[in-house]
């Protein structure tokens, strides 16, 4: 199978290439902004039909949560428009869409774990364009599979866990939000979960939404005391109410995904938050022996 991976130097697209450096059985496309821009759709239709694409995950998203308010309509051209292009060269192809989301098309009222099934009601611009895409794709004919996930972070690009860890390293105490509840997604995790759906055939005649993380539900104070402790790092972590750290974006203040649809149309059990964190950290730790 020909796969095409956009946004692949990013955080999944970068686990991704990991699987596709030992797998055997499909051809892998790799792009970025730079190779293709996926608001183009002549470039787009021009490029799936030149390598005859089966499959594309979609990793490109406008990811900068606050940014995404003062560039409401940038973030919506990648988030929504460009997974309306995508959504037609696929159909086009007769490719399957492998597209993903995010908890930010929920408004975090909720107090028990997000089901599928549960009304969106996006209260931010990246919200409100993610939650767009995910309404184009759901009036499309294109065979397509969304995937929401949260708290992506892995031991490339710039992420939460990396953050800490720096902090952890230069600052006596730092304050964190611990009213904020949700999950962490480790990328390799995702990016294992993607290829079942893509080598799964049964998915490729039919519209499927998933929610995907690590199990278990944490604050970001949590989080961060995890990754302090599991580094040993002699920082104090305080924490504090989302009253005391302003943001331009308003954060979900419960956004935990109910896995079970995916857990049980796979037949898999989902790795525990904090044991994927841990072989993160050995990632990371390992890349520094290597320098």
């Amino acid at each position: 199978m020909n796969i095409l991976v956009t946004g692949s130097n990013g955080q999944l697209g970068s686990e991704l290439k990991k699987i596709a450096a030992t797998d055997q059985l499909h051809f892998w496309h790799f792009t970025d902004v730079a190779e293709l821009d996926i608001t183009n759709k002549d470039l787009v239709e021009g490029y799936f039909k030149a390598n005859d694409i089966e499959a594309c995950i979609n990793c490109a998203a406008y990811t900068a949560v606050d940014k995404a308010e003062d560039e409401p309509q940038l973030a919506e051209k990648i988030n929504a428009t460009a997974v309306g292009v995508l959504a037609d060269a696929c159909l086009g192809n007769n490719a399957l869409l492998v597209h993903i989301s995010t908890d930010y098309v929920f408004d975090g009222e909720n107090f028990k774990p997000y089901e599928e099934s549960d009304k969106i009601s996006a209260v931010s611009a990246y919200g409100l364009g993610k939650a767009k895409g995910e309404m184009i794709l759901a009036g499309h004919q294109a065979n397509s599979v969304v995937i929401r996930t949260s708290w992506l972070y892995s031991a490339t690009g710039n992420n939460f866990v990396k953050t800490m860890l720096r902090l952890g390293s230069e600052k006596p105490e730092i304050r964190v939000v611990a009213d904020q509840i949700g999950t962490p997604t480790w990328a390799f995790d995702l990016a294992w979960a993607i290829m079942l759906v893509v080598d799964r055939p049964d998915t490729n005649n039919a519209k499927q939404l998933y929610h995907f993380s690590n199990e278990g539900a944490i604050s970001w104070y949590d989080f961060a005391m995890a990754i302090m402790e599991l580094k040993k790092l002699d920082c104090k972590v305080i924490p504090i109410p989302s009253s005391e750290y302003p943001v331009k974006t308003k954060r979900p203040f419960y956004s935990v995904l109910s896995k079970e649809k995916f857990k049980k149309h796979y037949q898999i059990s989902i790795p525990y938050w904090k044991d994927s964190l841990k072989k993160c950290m050995e990632e990371l730790d390992g890349q520094k022996q290597a320098q």
